[in-house]
């Protein structure tokens, strides 16, 4: 069993940044693909960026993000982070984070194994 939490969402105004960070509880932490998502509401759960398990640590994006945002992964922490630059309005959204057994990782939401609660992004224009 995987626990994840959430942290560092808040309100920003356009053009500013956040650091979204995810500490996972539980063993073979390092073996999972770990991703980050976010939900409006009425609006289904898409993915924004992939973090593969491996010493690779491939890391995949969604186009809407367009190089603002970057993921990492400490696998000696237990932790994933989403550092998020020039935000707008248009990225308010509840952000989570996910854990795929599968390392490869996956942009599916219902593919995921693991969520945290999530951490909520509110962009002002």
């Amino acid at each position: 069993q995987v626990q994840l939490v959430e942290s560092g969402g808040g309100l920003v105004q356009a053009g500013g940044s956040l650091t979204l960070s995810c500490v996972a509880s539980g063993r073979s932490f390092s073996s999972y693909a770990m991703a980050w998502f976010r939900q409006t509401p009425g609006q289904e759960r898409e993915y924004v960026a992939i973090i593969r398990a491996g010493s690779g640590g491939w890391i995949f994006y969604a186009d809407f993000v367009q190089g603002r945002f970057t993921a990492s992964r400490d696998d000696d922490k237990n932790t994933v982070k989403l550092e998020m630059n020039s935000l707008q309005p248009d990225d308010t959204a509840m952000y989570y984070c996910a854990a795929d057994v599968n390392p490869w990782g996956s942009e599916r939401a219902d593919e995921q194994d693991y969520w945290g609660q999530g951490t909520q992004v509110t962009v002002s224009s």
